[in-house]
Order: C-alpha cells, then structure tokens, then sequence
C-alpha cells in the first residue's frame, strides 16, 4: 500500500504527535488529503502490560489507509511482545519505531532519541521489530543526532537493515523544537540513504517546495503546523478544497466528543487554541474556554466566535 503512493507521488504523512495525534484528529485530516495517518507513540512496556490507554491508541479509523502505529521503548523482550501484540490487530498496515523523541522522561528510559547515542542497540532493536512484524512496512523515526548532528553516522548504520522508510526530524535531541530546522542535513541523509527518506521539522505550506528542493525527499511529514490548520495537506496538494472553518472546527469537536465522552471539552481546548490563533478577541475566547466544561455551552461558544452558518 505505501509502494504504490511512493511510486506515484511525494505522499504526505502526519506526524505522530503525543495528546494530538489522536483518533479524532487523525480522522478529520483524512478529510484533507493526508496520505499517511500514525498514531500516537505508544510505549511498548504499557502496550505489553496491558494499559487500558494504550490498546485504544491502536485503533483506526475507517478511512485511515494507510495506518502506522508507532512504537517506543528499549528492552528487546518487551518490544518484541508489543510487536506480536500489534500483529493481532487488523488492519493496522506498518509498525514505526521511535527514536526521535527527546523529552526526559523518555529519555530516561534510554528510549526515543537516546537511542542515537548507542546505534548498536538501536539496531538489534529494530531487527526485531523487522523480523516480527507481521503488519506491513517497517520504519524508524529519528532526529539527526543527539547532542551535535551525526546523520552520516546514523544513515549508514541504518543502511544495514533494509527498512522500508526513514522519517527524520531535521534537529538534534538538544535543539528540542526550537532550534533552527537543518535541511540540508536531511538533504545528506537522502543522498546515502538505501530506502525512502521523509522530510519532517517545521513544514508548512510556505516552505513545503523548498524542502522537498534542498532535501528531494521521497515525502514529507507535517506535525504543529497541521494543528489549527488541518486543511494544510489539501494546500499543498493544491486540491481547492472548500475550507470552511467553522464547521471543520465543528466536526472536529464531535469527532473528540465520540472519543472521549465528558472529557472532551478540556481536551479539544488545545486544539482552540490553535484555531483562534490571529483572531480578534483570541485571547477572551481561550480565557472562556478553559473554564467551559459543557458539551452544549463549549458548541455555542465555537459557533458564536467562529460566526457559524451552519
């Protein structure tokens, strides 16, 4: 399934982004022409030991094809248990392997970016994931180094194990998500790598054909900017899709209100946030949505605000 979208175009895949990534996101960006969905990074240890959260994290939605699951962690058992736990699902057509996160807590758990640090481990970890996975495609997610970049380093050693694609966030674990976004190494990355290469770090719809002109990657990636903007696959692709940003707003809310229940309103503010970004009065409206608990009240205070037709 991915084959065929590399073979024909330069696919589009959204991030996987932890609290944002979630069904009801990853639904409504379908809506506008998002190639490849990802769920969340799912820590295997949880995955393995039965969190309730994480087996959620796993399901789909209808229109979610291609769907990859991405998978965290550092201990060969356990990722290999959360691999044949995968395995069970339908549906669900890659396993992704994160080594590009960089906060401390997983960090700690030598897990995420950390893994750049001792490329031999990453690579016994990501064996295992290759030769278990029964889904589909097999990929990492990497950054291009830990403290300074070393992607020459880090390619060449993922040259070994023939995965099917390399996404790669264009800034070291300590340039967090601040730090300028370094293309060209990504560029580098593409030009001695044996597999798909997809461009990720501050893509938007500005910049996405310089990226892809300094990188010539096979895709790109879109994380922060598709939130508040989820139409931004359409625009770049150029699909003139009608945006009215109301009722996107509106159909996502009911999309989290189906996910989760009570808690929709305190969760679905974030995301409000975002959408109210440049508007006038942007700052009282987040004010009266961070007090706003009521399903009937939140919808009102949306329509009111984003001057709903509907």
């Amino acid at each position: 399934m991915l084959t065929n979208l590399f073979s024909n175009s330069k696919p589009l895949f959204l991030a996987p982004m932890a609290g944002l990534s979630d069904l009801a996101f990853r639904t409504l960006v379908k809506d506008y022409d998002c190639d490849v969905t990802i769920s969340e990074m799912i820590s295997s240890n949880a995955l393995v030991y039965e969190s309730e959260k994480s087996f959620k994290m796993l399901e789909k939605s209808h229109n979610e094809n291609p769907f990859i699951t991405q998978i965290a962690g550092s201990n060969p058992e356990i990722i290999k248990k959360a691999v044949d736990i995968i395995n069970t699902k339908e549906n669900i057509h890659g396993i992704d392997f994160n080594c590009g996160c960089p906060v401390n807590k997983v960090i700690k758990q030598h897990a995420g970016s950390s893994l750049l640090k001792d490329l031999d481990h990453l690579k016994r970890l990501l064996e295992i994931i290759k030769k278990n996975n029964k889904t589909g495609t097999t990929s990492v997610k990497i950054r291009i180094g830990f403290d300074e970049c070393e992607i020459e380093k880090i390619i060449l050693a993922l040259n070994e194990l023939e995965l099917d694609f390399i996404s790669i966030h264009g800034r070291t674990r300590k340039g967090m998500y601040s730090a300028k976004v370094d293309y060209n190494a990504i560029g580098l990355a593409k030009s001695l790598s044996k597999t798909k290469i997809i461009a990720n770090g501050d893509i938007s719809y500005e910049n996405h054909k310089e990226v892809l002109k300094i990188t010539n990657a096979d895709g790109l990636m879109i994380g922060r900017n598709a939130i508040g903007n989820p139409w931004i696959f359409s625009q770049i692709k150029n699909k003139n899709k009608e945006i009215n940003k109301s009722k996107i707003i509106l159909h996502h809310f009911e999309l989290m209100c189906n996910l989760y229940g009570e808690f929709a309103c305190s969760i679905f503010r974030k995301h409000l946030h975002e959408y109210s970004k440049c508007s006038p009065n942007a700052s009282n409206f987040r004010d009266e949505v961070n007090r706003i608990n009521n399903h009937t009240k939140m919808q009102n205070i949306i329509e009111e605000f984003f001057q709903c037709k509907n």
